[in-house]
């Protein structure tokens, strides 16, 4: 369970379940980038793999029990294919947006993997992006997307034609260098990890800036380099700090509450590997202090089910971690 801090106390964390294990096709990741949660709690998961092995670009489709509904897409440049796939979000029709980083647009996909259209340029003008890493919906299935290597936000409708942008590139306040997290609370403001910055800024849903908090280090409130942004029902934040391999929750306005570091178990797809091969249970004998395997390595994303349920992306260790709030 995790520790409670500055007096914050009518909330704790209880560590859930592990759900994944590494691998390049099926029922597993591969350099895991984020993740989104549809209505019907189906999971989809975009892989970005290595270089070397460009066969393990995909999204991966699951539920949150660990059963492995399928998989879609493929390395390339084609219609409905991918080269570095950076994230993953649903609209009200669970249709699946998938931003990509290196093509410089967005692959859109019915529920089960089927390609149905795609739309974005590469450019700095209006509508074009220039690194595409985060997609989220609004409630009126407008998408927002940091466009990282313009330091800005544009919003779309679904179709992708181009609203509004907010941003530009600096440190003052409502300024952004590689942004790339964001999420919409519950008022529809927008929140945004803004990367370089090492802190989260909060913009009004016509792109005026309102807040931030976080600077650079590894203390209690710190960043280094976070990646990812969630908001629950409540409007407790959760923030991937990625280099400080953890995610920190705040209160909606910003005060510290814990810490997660990572208490992972092996998942059930982990133990069905194991169960069916014995050398490498022979090999995971002979490691003494398994205690780094339960923790956080470079979490690149978190989001909320509609259960509560905080799922992280531990993206280096190719699997989900999940944690469960309960408030008194």
């Amino acid at each position: 369970m995790s520790t409670i801090f500055f007096g914050i106390a009518d909330r704790t964390f209880v560590f859930d379940r592990t759900v994944g294990r590494a691998e390049f096709s099926g029922s597993g990741f591969r350099a895991p980038m984020d993740l989104a949660v549809a209505p019907d709690g189906r999971i989809y998961v975009a892989n970005r793999s290595w270089e070397y092995r460009p066969d393990g670009v995909r999204v991966t489709m699951l539920t949150i029990d660990e059963d492995y509904i399928g998989q879609f897409s493929s390395y390339g440049d084609g219609d409905g294919q991918l080269i570095w796939p950076s994230s993953v979000a649903v609209d009200s029709n669970q249709n699946v947006y998938v931003t990509d980083d290196h093509l410089n647009r967005v692959s859109v996909f019915d529920k089960d993997g089927q390609f149905l259209h795609k739309w974005g340029e590469a450019g700095s003008g209006d509508g074009q992006l220039n690194q595409p890493y985060c997609i989220r919906f609004d409630k009126e299935d407008n998408a927002y997307i940091s466009d990282s290597g313009n330091n800005r936000i544009q919003k779309f409708s679904k179709d992708g034609r181009f609203m509004s942008k907010f941003g530009q590139q600096g440190s003052r306040a409502g300024e952004l260098n590689l942004p790339w997290g964001i999420t919409i609370d519950n008022d529809g403001n927008i929140l945004v990890a803004d990367w370089r910055n090492d802190r989260i800024q909060k913009f009004s849903p016509d792109g005026q800036y309102l807040s931030d908090f976080g600077n650079t280090g590894t203390s209690v409130g710190q960043f280094r380099r976070p990646t990812g942004v969630a908001v629950d029902k409540d409007g407790d934040i959760y923030v991937a700090d990625w280099m400080n391999d953890r995610v920190q929750v705040f209160t909606g306005d910003a005060r510290y509450v814990t810490t997660f570091l990572g208490e992972a178990s092996l998942s059930k797809w982990g133990e069905e590997k194991l169960n069916s091969n014995p050398d490498m249970i022979r090999q995971r004998n002979m490691v003494q202090n398994k205690e780094a395997e339960r923790r956080l390595w470079r979490p690149k994303a978190v989001a909320v089910d509609s259960e509560g349920r905080v799922i992280i992306v531990d993206s280096n260790r190719q699997r989900l971690q999940v944690y469960r709030k309960e408030v008194r």
